[in-house]
């Protein structure tokens, strides 16, 4: 693959408006927009087993425990000492959702809840439905029936949320497409491995990539 700073454009990610942010999937039927991440849902259950967790050849600058994205093969890479990586498939942003940089992880959950932001139940008043009052406001609490899964890793840059997010999915088959909203999403078995691997404080790259790289299905 050859070294990753050389196929880095910038330390920053470029951001998508926040009306981009609010694209949509689907609970029960209904529409609902999810910040950053978003589903698009399929029929099957199953992931691609293209896109299986491995331990790879990686060679990399990056010290080991680095997290490092490429969205244009659909693989994250958690790298490791000796020129190896852990490889996990993942789903990544649709057109116009993409972002390249590098962040940090500044929190972690398990099964988190999800909070849907106060302009998006005024425009779509109907998802209050499926909404309970939570600790912290209006929200969906985390499950697994909640479309951001088993885990969520949030990344800041300094001292503000990115708003992008590395989570895991009720739908797994939309590991290996570009479905989400920015969001970085894994199968909820590959982020729980993911998240017993990472500490807070890690160094998360998100590589920039034009046009996505042919993957074999």
């Amino acid at each position: 693959m050859g070294a990753v700073n050389t196929r880095m454009k910038s330390q920053v990610p470029t951001m998508p408006s926040r009306r981009a942010l609010m694209a949509g999937f689907a609970i029960g039927g209904v529409l609902i927009g999810l910040g950053a991440c978003t589903t698009t849902p399929a029929p099957s259950l199953e992931a691609d087993p293209a896109y299986a967790r491995k331990v790879v050849t990686y060679p990399s600058p990056e010290p080991p425990g680095t997290i490092v994205i490429d969205p244009g093969s659909h693989f994250l890479y958690l790298v490791q000492g000796g020129g190896q990586a852990i490889r996990y498939g993942v789903g990544v942003g649709g057109e116009g959702f993409g972002w390249s940089g590098m962040a940090l992880v500044h929190t972690k959950q398990e099964w988190p809840d999800w909070y849907p932001p106060v302009e998006m139940l005024q425009r779509k008043p109907e998802l209050r439905e499926h909404m309970v009052q939570l600790q912290s406001g209006l929200g969906m609490k985390g499950g697994p029936e909640n479309p951001i899964g088993a885990r969520a890793l949030y990344l800041w840059q300094g001292n503000k949320d990115t708003l992008y997010r590395i989570h895991g999915t009720n739908d797994p088959t939309t590991i290996g497409h570009n479905v989400s909203s920015g969001c970085i999403r894994l199968t909820n078995d590959d982020v729980v491995d993911l998240y017993n691997r990472t500490p807070v404080g890690t160094k998360v790259i998100v590589l920039a990539t034009a046009t996505p790289a042919a993957v074999t299905q």
